[in-house]
């Protein structure tokens, strides 16, 4: 891959490393009405199309070889794949018995021969037996869950694990039975403790289970292809995306992003849909509930009922969440902190239009003293690397983009009188442009290397400072989290390796690649096909960068960043580009980390952060939940009795009321909801604290340079 190719797919390349962290849609406008459906009815085997099997013989034989993992389509990719399309149709072991994977034993190491001449039957075969069986255990759970619970014992000391991914298939039904007999009674559980009667609880699961089965009812062989042939696709990546027609279309309507919705990046996670990120600037990010690593499990149209989409496809959740601007959606959602499935809540989101000015930089200061002198940081807040392509290509000479919008920013901070020290925030930026990050980095340096690009073909190429003119050379922080991706990734790293600024917070997503997009004869192939490097030669995948000064985040790491997606490329470096060193940093480091650690220690709302991480993290750590129903209320009060402390002490300290209770607080989220507040709030402690480790580092200057001379 040639730079060039950044002039002939820009476009294309930077609206992927925007949108796109996973297997990723937007889920932005109009909803989707499905037909009835006779529960009743016989589930037909599905067959794979003509056009299925070319488009098969066209990725294994011709795209996949151009993947950046250079990986031969062999017995060792056929047993990933096997493995991985398993673990995406029933990764619970809740439908599948040990006799199915028996019976597919012998497809473990031929996947591959079979992909390659476009023989699709073991996969549909796998699939319609994983249909067969989640249609008749659904239709059990109905049958047994109309006759009520009275045979569910909530005294006995049982408990339901966390996780049954690791747990043998199951070697009968009978064992299937006592599996869902306790799913069941910890649903109930959960609903009756929500203050709902048990008929309301049993209405609830036999309409969620009912929707399941019509959604079942409806697979087509589109289902089956995409989902087969994505355990390929992601044995190289998690990336590498196949795209069905349905899909494809749905991807590029959301490449404008102009589209009405909720501002929300979602993924297929096995039968569920996670968020993986939130827009900045769209509803769900401004309504402040919805957080990456949730899965929505149900989506209800203003007040009406909410209809349950576990094993939808992505494009039909997408559809239904879509809708007209001002319009209400309510989302049922199992929180990222919940140890159990059956844990929901429902967060309602005032549906709107997410355009590119909300997502635009923005500025403010921060005025505090040291040693009796006052102190002026500026703070420019970067949500996204952004540009106005179009206008661009047009040759609009004022078209906008990040590093105007920021040099632009930077002149009216400076016009106000002159600051002590700049904090560039890209917490929660996933990313977009490449090139605006390569020129916001060359704001900041004389010039020189910003990023390297190697293809698949091991052909490096380093992009440059097309300005050498120096913006500002003042003292500089870098703020990033673990939601700070790809574009953001670079200008951090480049400010790092360049000793040109502190880099403050938490260790980044570690998003490193680079994916363009294919067409097939059917649908299109997201494949990844470049690696980005910083000028040390350190690659941006898998580890990110590791911030100089490290920040504790409620983020759980475990399902948020490329470290914890399966198959992700591996973290390497190559040769370092050439460039100088400012030094500013490195030799300043462990002071400003032990002066941070004093001061960091007596914020209170630092205090108040590691008990929430603390809380959250015990949550995190359990292997099983009890269904004995007294036992369950204790630890449910447990748990809300201590968010509800975490709670109050962020309350006092803003000098207001503490909440009485956690459904006190629930109802202030739901009112908050349908008005959101778009007045700019007081700086966060990070905001404050970054500024104090800039003073640090000033002070630090000046003593070596007085030492120097």
């Amino acid at each position: 891959m040639k730079l060039s190719l950044m002039k002939s797919n820009l476009l294309i390349i930077q609206l992927v490393a925007l949108l796109s962290l996973g297997l990723a849609h937007d889920a932005f406008a109009a909803t989707n009405t499905h037909k009835e459906v006779d529960l009743s009815a016989e589930f037909s085997p599905l067959v794979p199309s003509r056009d299925q099997r070319e488009a098969s013989i066209h990725i294994a034989r011709n795209l996949l070889l151009s993947h950046y993992r250079k990986q031969d389509i062999d017995r060792d990719l056929s047993e990933k794949a096997y493995e991985y399309y398993l673990d995406s149709l029933d990764s619970q072991h809740l439908y599948l018995l040990n006799s199915d994977i028996q019976e597919f034993e012998p497809y473990r190491f031929r996947l591959h021969n079979a992909l390659k001449t476009g023989q699709l039957e073991p996969g549909f075969r796998i699939f319609n037996r994983y249909q067969e069986r989640v249609i008749s255990r659904l239709r059990a759970q109905i049958k047994h869950l109309k006759k009520g619970f009275d045979n569910l014992n909530f005294k006995a000391n049982e408990y339901i694990l966390t996780d049954r991914s690791k747990t043998p298939w199951a070697e009968s039904e009978d064992t299937l039975d006592d599996v869902w007999r306790r799913r069941i009674k910890s649903a109930v559980l959960s609903i009756t403790l929500d203050g709902k009667t048990k008929k309301e609880a049993q209405e609830t699961l036999v309409k969620r289970y009912e929707n399941q089965l019509k959604r079942t009812l409806q697979s087509r062989s589109e289902d089956a292809f995409q989902i087969y042939m994505n355990a390929f696709t992601s044995v190289y990546d998690p990336h590498t995306t196949y795209f069905s027609p349905r899909t494809s279309e749905n991807f590029n309507i959301n490449m404008s992003l102009s589209l009405e919705g909720i501002g929300a990046v979602l993924q297929s996670d096995n039968e569920f849909t996670k968020v993986v990120r939130l827009v900045p600037g769209g509803p769900a990010q401004k309504q402040g509930q919805l957080s990456p690593a949730d899965r929505i499990v149900g989506v209800a149209q203003g007040e009406s009922e909410i209809v349950n989409v576990i094993g939808w496809r992505l494009d039909e959740v997408v559809d239904l969440i879509r809708g007209d601007k001002h319009s209400l959606v309510r989302l049922e959602v199992i929180p990222t902190e919940s140890t159990l499935d059956t844990e929901t809540e429902i967060i309602p989101i005032i549906r709107d239009k997410v355009k590119l000015e909300e997502q635009a930089a923005s500025s403010s200061t921060i005025n505090t003293e040291r040693n009796g002198q006052k102190q002026r940081i500026g703070v420019i807040d970067i949500p996204t690397f952004y540009a106005d392509f179009k206008a661009m290509q047009q040759g609009d000479p004022n078209y906008t983009s990040t590093t105007r919008d920021v040099l632009k920013l930077l002149n009216e901070l400076q016009a106000e009188g002159d600051i002590d020290g700049l904090v560039i925030d890209l917490r929660g930026n996933g990313g977009g442009s490449l090139d605006e990050a390569n020129r916001l980095t060359g704001l900041f340096i004389h010039e020189g290397p910003t990023v390297q690009i190697r293809s698949a073909n091991d052909r490096v190429e380093v992009m440059e400072d097309p300005d050498p003119k120096l913006v500002y050379d003042g003292p500089l922080m870098v703020l990033v989290d673990r939601l700070s991706a790809s574009a953001s990734e670079i200008f951090a790293g480049a400010i790092q390796d360049y000793g040109r600024g502190v880099i403050m917070g938490s260790q980044t997503f570690g998003k490193g690649t680079v994916q363009s997009v294919r067409p097939l004869n059917h649908g299109q192939l997201k494949i990844t096909q470049a690696k980005f490097y910083r000028i040390s030669g350190a690659s941006t995948q898998h580890k990110g960068v590791v911030p100089d000064i490290i920040l504790p985040e409620l983020v759980d790491k475990t399902k948020v960043g490329e470290d914890s997606l399966e198959h992700a490329l591996k973290w390497d470096s190559i040769e370092s580009a050439k460039f100088q060193n400012l030094n500013y940093v490195s030799s300043l480091t462990e002071i400003l980390i032990d002066k941070h650690n004093q001061r960091i220690v007596l914020q209170p709302e630092y205090t108040i952060l590691l008990e929430e991480i603390t809380l959250l993290e015990s949550q995190r750590a359990k292997e099983k939940v009890t269904l004995n129903k007294k036992q369950r209320e204790i630890e449910n009060t447990k748990f809300e009795d201590a968010q509800l402390a975490i709670i109050n002490k962020r309350r006092k300290l803003d000098s207001l009321e503490p909440f009485k209770s956690i459904d006190a607080w629930s109802e202030f989220q739901k009112e908050k909801a349908s008005t959101p507040d778009e007045d700019n709030e007081k700086p966060d402690f990070i905001i404050e604290e970054s500024a104090e480790v800039l003073l640090d580092f000033v002070e630090l200057q000046e003593v070596l340079t007085a030492k120097a001379a």
